[in-house]
């Protein structure tokens, strides 16, 4: 079974919206065609769409992310080939990105798409998910502003707190704040700061995503990593073991 399947629980295509099969046949610019507009809850995209395939949905999404800011960088585009790469293989991977070019010129909405991943995917997969879409941000070196506002967005459609969003999100500043990488106050007890670190640490703990492959491993890693990082910088400068 590729990583891909793995990632998705074994599917090959779930709820997610015959309009976005449509890319596949890069028919990018009708695929939404007949849904509804301006509707505001996450809930009502996700009662609007029908079958489809979890690996468009990830290209939308890093879509809407590496144009946020008016601008595609190479960085950001290397970043995605390095992921879809490993996690999808060459060939896939070729495909997806060729994918991802078409609907970088078009105007999708990613809302609906976040929608539908969060009622088909669990809790820990969409951080990773999300973990990942901070890494495109990041990947020139800069996460600009109007990254972060489709970000935080996005975060809300796939149903993640924002406890966990800023939790992620603190791993990506020049300078992170161990607290909220531990969704804690500075005011907190020592006891609190323990309690906080177990909790998460099982939270994130990479086998919380079971045998997803190379890529989906690593990041969950690099995750559980940060987090013990935090707790071991706030166990130094308050002293307790």
């Amino acid at each position: 079974m590729s990583n891909y399947s793995k990632w998705v629980g074994g599917a090959i295509g779930w709820a997610l919206g015959g309009p976005i099969g449509g890319i596949l046949g890069f028919q990018v610019g009708k695929m939404f065609a007949g849904f509804a507009k301006n509707r505001d809850s996450p809930e009502s995209y996700a009662r609007n769409t029908q079958r489809g395939d979890f690996s468009i949905s990830l290209v939308i999404l890093s879509a809407a992310v590496m144009k946020a800011d008016g601008k595609i960088m190479k960085s950001e585009l290397d970043y995605v080939k390095k992921f879809m790469k490993m996690n999808f293989g060459t060939d896939q991977a070729e495909q997806l990105i060729l994918i991802l070019r078409k609907v970088l010129k078009e105007n999708i909405d990613y809302r609906q798409v976040a929608s539908q991943v969060r009622f088909n995917m669990d809790h820990p997969k969409r951080m990773l998910l999300l973990q990942y879409l901070y890494g495109i941000s990041n990947a020139d070196g800069e996460v600009h502003p109007h990254e972060l506002d489709i970000i935080r967005l996005i975060a809300k459609y796939l149903g993640i707190s924002d406890k966990d969003r800023l939790s992620i999100e603190q791993a990506f500043h020049t300078v992170s704040d161990p607290y909220k990488v531990l969704e804690l106050d500075r005011s907190c007890t020592d006891s609190e700061v323990k309690k906080a670190y177990r909790k998460l640490a099982i939270k994130f703990h990479p086998d919380k995503i079971g045998d997803l492959g190379d890529g989906p491993k690593k990041t969950a890693e690099d995750r559980f990593l940060q987090i013990q990082d935090a707790y071991e910088k706030i166990k130094k400068t308050r002293g307790f073991k």
